[in-house]
């Protein structure tokens, strides 16, 4: 989830050399959503754990209050972060606050005793008994799709697991490939969330947006967003506020991103200002950012359809 790191330092550094800082937001304010049908309602800006392991504990650690205090809700995570110390920075700032906030995790493991494994060792780290949404993370080939859904597969482990009480929800988050996600959805209607990549770019070419969207729409998720900048890439056509604005204004719930304060305070600033935008709006932003699409752009996808 590369992501403002460098080329939004390399900005800043500009706008201060002509301009005065922006104001730091004020705490709450930022608008929710209703979360799919499960009744949650989620912050439109959430914090991702994906990118600690480019700054210190201590940064990360800071960051992670820094959200809290702004007053989002919507913290995601995953047992691959950072070999798990991500869920250890979740851990140590939220639980003394965890009835306040929605925490998602997720695994990469497709049977179901080493998923179950897994899920031991998020709750340990995490600090807490449960997880809002456990998700099965990053599916990209068909053959995944099959072994998660085969007998003794992980999709068995999730549904102990929200049996349990371990987990409130289940999702199922992916960024290669939109045909093997939209399959994965067709062969389970259980499924309370989805994770995928949506931004200004992706209708360009092997669209999450046009193959999976709409039925993740029609089943009722919760659609959580996932690399709304492109990994940075977008900022050299579209500015920051742009490219959360077009992902706000889709049928999603929740976008996240940040690995630094200011990159929040950008995001709680964004969102607390966020108007809809209308179709027009959007159609001029995906033509602008269809100059860089492609394979260069997204090279966590598919190189061929």
């Amino acid at each position: 989830m590369q992501r403002r790191f460098f080329v939004g330092a390399v900005f800043q550094g500009l706008a201060g050399a002509r301009s005065a800082k922006p104001q730091k937001p004020k705490a709450g304010d930022i608008p929710r959503r209703k979360f799919g049908r499960t009744g949650a309602e989620l912050t439109i800006v959430g914090l991702a754990a994906g990118r600690f392991s480019l700054v210190s504990r201590e940064e990360a650690l800071a960051l992670v209050r820094r959200a809290y205090e702004l007053g989002l809700n919507y913290f995601d995570n995953a047992r691959s972060y950072w070999n798990g110390r991500s869920e250890e920075v979740y851990g140590e700032v939220l639980a003394p606050v965890r009835k306040e906030v929605f925490i998602t995790t997720k695994s990469v493991q497709r049977r179901r005793n080493a998923a179950e494994a897994e899920l031991e060792q998020s709750l340990r780290a995490l600090r807490t008994d449960y997880v809002d949404l456990w998700q099965i993370h990053g599916i990209s080939e068909l053959s995944e799709v099959e072994e998660i859904f085969s007998p003794g597969g992980a999709i068995e482990a999730f549904e102990a697991a929200r049996k349990a009480g371990k987990c409130r929800f289940v999702g199922v988050t992916a960024h290669h490939d939109p045909h093997v996600l939209a399959e994965a959805l067709r062969r389970y209607d259980r499924f309370d969330a989805i994770m995928m990549p949506l931004h200004a770019a992706d209708p360009a070419w092997q669209s999450f947006e046009k193959t999976v969207l709409p039925l993740a729409a029609e089943k009722g998720l919760g659609i959580q967003a996932m690399k709304p900048f492109a990994n940075a890439r977008l900022l050299s056509v579209l500015s920051a506020r742009e490219c959360l604005s077009y992902v706000l204004s889709l049928p999603a719930h929740a976008a996240v991103g940040a690995t630094t304060v200011g990159q929040i305070e950008d995001d709680v600033r964004f969102a607390q200002q966020f108007r809809p935008l209308g179709a027009e709006e959007s159609e001029q932003l995906r033509r602008r950012a269809a100059d860089v699409a492609g394979p260069a752009l997204e090279d966590w996808k598919r190189r061929t359809a």
